[in-house]
């Protein structure tokens, strides 16, 4: 099924929360599918998500700029299966060689997804065994995203460096 990042949110123990829900269901309805991810990883979604500038490319910038200059395309993304508690993703790629598809982390297909405008997809197997019900208020999306903003405003270029 499609989805859509929903958001990033911190769990009770500050641990980030990436938050994909079906493209078809609105806020508060249906399913979302949760997915524990690092800082940095929810850092990068962030900023693609909200256009937000950069003092410096990210690493999902480079990918982009890869992707690019190599004349290749992002197709799509998926969640494609969870074993054990850890989350599968895939990028599928056009070259000119042809279609490849390449594993990924979800964070890692997710921030670059957001960052070219591909599609984002999850695994019905993945939604059913992993997904929750979207209980969401516009309250907390609009706490996140405060806090995001504050993060923009508080981050330095040396925060980036790896």
């Amino acid at each position: 099924m499609q989805v859509r990042v929903a958001g990033v949110a911190l769990d009770a123990s500050g641990q980030h929360v990436l938050l994909l829900k079906p493209i078809d269901e609105m806020p508060g309805d249906g399913y979302v599918l949760p997915i524990w991810i690092g800082q940095l990883e929810a850092t990068s979604i962030l900023v693609a998500v909200e256009n937000a500038p950069v003092p410096r490319p990210l690493s999902h910038d480079l990918m982009r700029t890869i992707l690019e200059t190599l004349d290749a395309e992002l197709v799509r993304v998926e969640v494609t299966r969870i074993e054990e508690g850890t989350f599968y993703a895939e990028l599928t790629i056009s070259t000119a060689l042809g279609a490849r598809v390449i594993d990924a982390r979800p964070s890692d297909a997710v921030a670059l997804a957001a960052r070219v405008g591909s599609s984002i997809f999850v695994a019905e197997a993945v939604m059913s065994e992993a997904g929750v019900p979207d209980v969401l208020t516009d309250a907390d999306t609009a706490d996140s995203l405060d806090e995001f903003k504050r993060f923009l405003d508080d981050v330095e270029p040396e925060d980036f460096d790896g």
